[in-house]
């Protein structure tokens, strides 16, 4: 048991690191995250359900088949890939600001007459969460394909002395990936919630803002 901690500790570590280190992780979530509120815990697992089944699938790939398969050139065709998503996240998050509609109820109550403010999204919460996380888990598992910083994620479950070994530190490092995103999610929801009931144009601001990015990085992974 001993020889196995340190194993899923760095794993652990390696798979949280990687994914708060990583910009186009971070801004492919951060639009859906904004804009989910308090369900935006499911966006994080599902990234990361997806991110880790990605990153398995290459590490086992490059260790079966690594003279079979040209894992580099798939790698780098599903980073282009990811830059696309990314784009078309950005253009999601840009429309959803702009569609993000503040509307004012007048009440009387006891000839006392004032104003309730209420903020319109064109979809209902049971929609959007089911889009969403599906989406994330999408994005999640081309981000896990795509190669460059992934590999040296997973390259030490190639040093691995026994298959038993290499498979624990891949599950570790799927968990950090989950729990990092998560997190990250759950910040990002609380964010929305706040910015949704201090009034639209702080909301509608954020999210272009999430978008904007979205989009340039996708832009520059599709260029380079």
């Amino acid at each position: 048991m001993s020889s196995i901690f340190p194993i899923l500790l760095a794993g652990f570590v390696a798979g949280s690191v990687h994914v708060v280190t990583g910009p186009d992780h971070l801004v492919a979530v951060a639009p859906l995250a904004l804009n989910q509120g308090r369900q935006s815990w499911l966006l994080g697992i599902r990234w990361g359900l997806g991110h880790a089944s990605g990153v398995i699938t290459v590490a086992v790939a490059a260790w079966l088949l690594r003279e079979l398969l040209p894992i580099e050139s798939f790698s780098a065709g599903c980073e282009r890939l990811v830059g696309v998503m990314l784009i078309g996240i950005g253009l999601w998050g840009l429309r959803k600001a702009l569609k993000f509609k503040l509307h004012v109820h007048e009440h009387t109550h006891l000839n006392d007459t004032h104003q309730h403010l209420h903020l319109h999204r064109a979809h209902s919460n049971h929609a959007r969460s089911h889009v969403h996380t599906h989406a994330a888990f999408g994005v999640g598992i081309m981000h896990g394909l795509a190669g460059g910083s992934h590999f040296l994620g997973v390259l030490p479950a190639l040093a691995m002395p026994t298959q038993l070994a290499a498979g624990i530190y891949l599950l570790s490092f799927g968990a950090g990936t989950v729990l990092a995103m998560t997190g990250f999610s759950i910040v990002f929801g609380m964010i929305g919630s706040k910015l949704t009931s201090s009034g639209a144009k702080y909301f509608k601001g954020a999210m272009a803002t999430c978008a904007s990015t979205a989009i340039a990085v996708g832009g520059y992974w599709v260029i380079s």
